[in-house]
């Protein structure tokens, strides 16, 4: 459904402003007179301070970061432009696609209705990861208008149920409803705030426009809305900045390299493929001040490049939606909070190896408490971290033995999971990371008591196979110093699955591949 990519609403908004008159006026254009003067002369003042966007910033600096024109809530624009992403994308499937699903009617929008949900059958990059982009959309046509994090939700479930019911003739798709909603929220959030980052409208000529492109490629909706309201161009000398790294510090890397992938578990038969991997820290998990949703996140993200796998392979985002500091000294920290989890891994047959697919799963929609403690330092390990999560799975997904309807080759379910993620740091010298995650997924819903041979597979209405996978993913990492920017790179993954089938013998596969490169610290 790549489709969603070019997503891009043409939708204009005039917005009037508010004339005030009497004695207001006069204390208004004062007041605004003096915020200006005030940014003028910490603009002047402090210029190495703005350059250097890890200074410590100044009593006035409020004046490079939080534009009160920014935090204006316009919820109808909102809904206007959510609606819109729907028919831009409806027209588009329709009239250029020519896509036999898009031909809608107001006979098939009853016909849906009547019909209710069901478990739909689109492959799995669709379903768990680009209905998650597309909620993201929707999501962030309320944060770019300003709206908060909790006041954007409605937005993204609005959206989905607007295009499961309307914009297809086939029945809508509860797993979508779900996806795209917390799945979409996940993905808005951090791509909102990731834009944030590349934002500075000091900038003019080419720098501006690949700032405001490489922005708008990461969060499409937000560009679109600079564009309309004339910010993609306007140069500022105040207000200018989207993000406080002072406030809130983050860390980027870059890694490139080969990837080997194994083919069902073999050591010397598998595929070598060159990949990138961005990794972003986001926050200081231990600054209780900055305690609003997803003021701390991580994201990891894979891509490969090859052309018989997937270009997304992997995506670990962990949002923290609320957190407290239980101990905080010089010689421990602990924190506690609910953290949501969006985890997509993906692959394909090996090229030239067997047909086997090597892995598919995904926690599309997870939530749950998570314990981060941080241990005294000791010698030359600087740094010793311990994180725990237990989340329960809304929406997950896990490789099928059986199952093969349409363009699906995988279960779906609810279950939980389990994640544990130790942390070392060496000083100079690099550091070593080991995750483990656990999952289980259940799925409720089969399919075995029904003759398919007279059922419309549309209209199947299946989760999948009855039963349950457990799903370990076990990944070490070890980061080596070459100097302060650039590192040696090696990372491996094991993937093991044991499928436990109502109706079919239990099936156990198990696979890994491995990775090594050099990754640069941005």
């Amino acid at each position: 459904m790549m489709h969603i990519f070019k997503s891009f609403l043409a939708l204009g908004v005039a917005l009037t402003p508010l004339m005030m008159k009497g004695a207001d006026s006069l204390h208004t254009a004062v007041d605004s007179m003096a915020a200006h003067y005030l940014s003028e002369v910490v603009r002047t003042s402090s210029t190495d301070n703005y350059s250097n966007p890890f200074a410590q910033p100044t009593a006035t600096s409020i004046y490079a970061y939080d534009n009160p024109a920014n935090q204006v809530k316009r919820p109808w624009v909102a809904a206007a432009e959510a609606f819109g992403i729907n028919v831009f994308v409806q027209c588009f499937d329709r009239f250029i696609l020519d896509a036999d699903f898009a031909k809608i009617n107001l006979h098939s929008i009853h016909h849906n209705l009547k019909t209710g949900f069901v478990w739909d059958n689109d492959q799995f990059s669709t379903n768990l990861f680009a209905h998650p982009y597309h909620g993201g959309l929707y999501f962030n046509a309320a944060r770019s208008n300003g709206l908060n994090f909790w006041e954007s939700v409605p937005y993204a479930f609005g959206g989905s149920l607007m295009w499961e019911t309307t914009c297809e003739i086939e029945p809508p798709a509860i797993n979508d409803l779900i996806a795209t909603t917390m799945g979409g929220v996940c993905i808005g959030e951090v791509t909102h705030r990731i834009s944030s980052l590349v934002y500075d409208d000091r900038k003019s000529g080419w720098p501006r426009f690949w700032r405001e492109a490489l922005a708008t490629a990461i969060c499409p909706i937000r560009g679109l809305n600079r564009i309309i309201n004339g910010d993609a161009w306007r140069v500022r000398h105040d207000y200018y900045k989207y993000h406080d790294y002072e406030r809130i510090p983050v860390s980027l890397a870059l890694s490139v390299g080969d990837r080997y992938l194994a083919d069902n578990n073999a050591l010397f038969r598998g595929e070598h493929t060159p990949f990138i991997n961005v990794s972003l820290g986001y926050g200081d998990v231990f600054n209780e001040e900055e305690s609003k949703p997803y003021d701390y996140f991580t994201a990891d993200v894979t891509f490969g490049i090859a052309s018989n796998q997937p270009l997304i392979t992997k995506v670990n985002l962990l949002g923290r939606l609320w957190g407290t500091t239980v101990t905080s000294n010089d010689e421990q920290k602990t924190q506690f909070g609910i953290f949501q989890h969006f985890n997509y891994f993906d692959s394909q047959p090996v090229k030239d190896g067997t047909s086997l697919v090597p892995y598919r799963i995904s926690e599309a929609a997870a939530i749950g408490p998570g314990l981060i403690y941080q241990f005294p330092a000791m010698g030359s390990l600087s740094r010793l971290e311990q994180r725990i999560f237990v989340d329960a799975i809304l929406l997950g997904g896990s490789l099928s033995d059986h199952y093969n309807t349409i363009d699906r080759d995988y279960n779906l379910g609810s279950g939980f999971s389990v994640k544990a993620k130790t942390l070392l740091e060496f000083g100079r010298f690099g550091s070593f990371i080991i995750n483990a995650d656990y999952y289980r997924i259940y799925t409720w819903k089969g399919y075995e008591n029904k003759d398919l041979t007279k059922i419309d597979p549309l209209y199947l209405n299946a989760q999948g196979d009855k039963g349950n996978a457990a799903l370990l993913v076990v990944n070490p990492r070890l980061i080596l110093a070459l100097n302060n920017k650039i590192y040696l790179d090696l990372s491996g993954s094991y993937y093991w699955r044991n499928t436990y089938y109502k109706y079919y013998n239990n099936v156990e596969a198990k696979t890994f591949d491995v990775l090594a490169g050099l990754l640069f610290r941005l």
